[in-house]
């Protein structure tokens, strides 16, 4: 879906470059934050058909960022996938329950991510699922 809006939300400035490059080459606008206020201050400006969010962030980590964004009337539809290195039991369930729409495992799988992306945006809002 080119022209797409992501915003990439993660505070490992080689993660933000990396899914920059690889979403910018497949014709996505994509924004980046390093933190949730640098993220919240983004969202005043543009509105992102998706967002990638890392877990763990300085300060407001991306779960409570995840509520917050979900809460606004504004972005309550955008679609926002966690980026999580956690593999543990539950960890799934309170990733959603968190508000997020699904989540794709650390580190990135470079030659799937644009694909995986894709997905994402193609699926009726509001339909969780994990990878």
């Amino acid at each position: 879906m080119p022209g797409t809006t992501v915003l990439v939300v993660d505070d490992n400035a080689t993660n933000l470059k990396l899914v920059r490059v690889l979403l910018t080459s497949e014709g996505y606008d994509v924004r980046t934050a390093a933190d949730a206020d640098e993220a919240l201050g983004v969202l005043t400006e543009v509105s992102p058909r998706l967002i990638l969010m890392d877990i763990q962030l300085p300060g407001m980590d991306g779960l409570e960022l995840t509520r917050r964004i979900k809460a606004n009337p504004v972005h309550a539809a955008t679609t926002i996938v966690a980026l999580t290195a956690y593999a543990m039991k539950g960890d799934q369930e309170r990733i959603l329950a968190a508000g997020c729409d699904g989540y794709l495992a650390k580190p990135i799988d470079t030659r799937a991510l644009a694909t995986l992306v894709e997905g994402y945006l193609r699926r009726p809002r509001g339909e969780e699922s994990a990878p």
